[in-house]
């Protein structure tokens, strides 16, 4: 599904956002700690707290993502269930008129 492929493309584009920033924040406290501003541990701790918030809110979007894409998908199903019950009522009508008249033409 076209759908489903654009949304996978739209929560890779924000890993890979997120995986440039993780980068770019251990640099900056890797720099942090060259300079001696703060301790190799206060700096490691820094960043592992940085990766599980990330891990959590990453987790967070999938499960949106996957809820959005349930209820779109259901949403689809029962409108396409609600254009073939139209679709079946419109040709029993049809079918019922031509019935009728052929009725009439054989009195």
């Amino acid at each position: 599904m076209e759908l489903d492929a654009a949304f996978k493309n739209f929560l890779h584009a924000g890993v890979d956002l997120m995986a440039s920033a993780s980068e770019k924040f251990e640099a900056s406290v890797n720099e942090l700690v060259g300079k001696g501003k703060i301790s190799a541990d206060e700096g490691k701790k820094m960043v592992d707290e940085f990766l599980a918030k990330a891990k959590v809110k990453k987790e967070e979007a999938e499960a949106k993502l996957k809820e959005f894409t349930s209820k779109f998908k259901n949403k689809t199903k029962e409108e396409e269930l609600e254009d073939l019950k139209k679709k079946v009522s419109d040709l029993e009508a049809e079918l019922g008129g031509k019935k009728k008249a052929a009725k009439e033409t054989v009195k």
